[in-house]
């Protein structure tokens, strides 16, 4: 931290931020830096980073644990029940996996803990007065069920022909270009769905569940009303219309699903001997739990600094947030 005025005022309202204000880290920006593009290609492709992960689980999940399309040619209950039991194994390992680590064990303290608090208990905020609890309810349970249903549809489409299936083989450019722009594809698809769930007549009827969620952990990344995770689980219905591979869906299910509750943790980085590894959640979207009507998107993608809802960091821009705010709901 760089010990300015505006970082010493917003240091006393954190237990840890980066250095303010934010940069900008779009791979859009102008004019285009192709030196820059290269360090963001190697970062999130050749190196061992949270997409790299997320892709070499999808292809385990292709390998080993998903059944093939051939047997989902038509609906049967033994194969249905498989994909879900792997998804609910798999969102449980993955969010269960980082709140043990990050706030049972305590592996990392406060190190790079963007709140000060831990997560809530005894409130009746949450259901079962326990936000734990709250969020691994609306998980496990209707976003497992909804995460399921979009890909069991999704694989007999492709099984029976009514969606484009490509192999590495036959479009190897291309199989390799769609694991890169999936993740953007998902990052302007929820940036919409964003703005709209945070229209009031959305936002308290519907997405006001997840944001009770201000001090974010691992569980709060998929915990949501079953009316946004439809709307958010929708990103995966590109594969309907754009030729993909089985891998390509996974990929996706994997961003979509286990993706939230690693960019959830409520911490910057996770630290082997106090060494950066992994890259998890940001600052950015914690900005977005604090102050609500900002960072609808993702710090790569330049959709908030375009559209006029982007947060940096400052106090100005806290200004401005909080009187969008107030225009929107009265």
């Amino acid at each position: 931290m760089t010990g300015t005025p505006q970082q010493e005022e917003m240091s006393r309202e954190w237990n840890y931020h980066p250095d303010l204000p934010l940069q900008n880290p779009s791979i859009f920006r102008w004019p285009s830096d192709p030196s820059f593009l290269a360090r963001w290609l190697v970062k999130n492709w050749l190196t061992l980073s949270e997409r790299v992960l997320m892709l070499a689980l999808a292809i385990a999940l292709w390998a080993f644990f998903y059944p093939s399309l051939e047997t989902a040619r038509s609906f049967a209950f033994g194969w249905i029940f498989q994909v879900w039991l792997v998804n609910l194994a798999m969102i449980f390992a993955v969010a269960g996996g980082l709140h043990w680590y990050f706030y049972m064990r305590r592996a990392q303290g406060k190190k790079l803990k963007f709140e000060r608090r831990d997560m809530g208990t005894r409130n009746k905020l949450w259901d079962f007065n326990d936000q734990v609890h709250d969020n691994m309810f609306w998980s496990l349970g209707s976003g497992v069920l909804q995460l399921t249903g979009l890909q069991v549809v999704t694989m007999w489409l492709m099984a029976n022909g009514y969606a484009p299936v490509i192999s590495f083989t036959e479009h190897p450019i291309w199989f390799v270009l769609w694991l890169i722009l999936l993740p953007i594809w998902s990052a302007f698809h929820f940036y919409w769905v964003h703005r709209l769930l945070h229209q009031p007549f959305l936002y308290r009827r519907v997405h006001s569940l997840h944001h009770r969620n201000v001090n974010i952990g691992p569980w709060s990344g998929f915990s949501m009303h079953p009316v946004e995770h439809l709307l958010y689980l929708s990103s995966l219905c590109i594969h309907w219309i754009v030729p993909s591979h089985p891998i390509h869906l996974y990929f996706h299910i994997v961003f979509q699903g286990p993706g939230a509750a690693m960019t959830h943790t409520g911490y910057e980085d996770l630290l082997i001997r106090d060494k950066r590894r992994l890259a998890l959640g940001t600052f950015y979207h914690q900005l977005h739990h604090r102050y609500y009507e900002c960072n609808y998107g993702n710090q790569e993608m330049p959709w908030d600094r375009w559209f006029g809802t982007f947060h940096d960091g400052s106090t100005e821009a806290t200004a401005e947030t909080r009187a969008r705010k107030k225009r929107m709901f009265g």
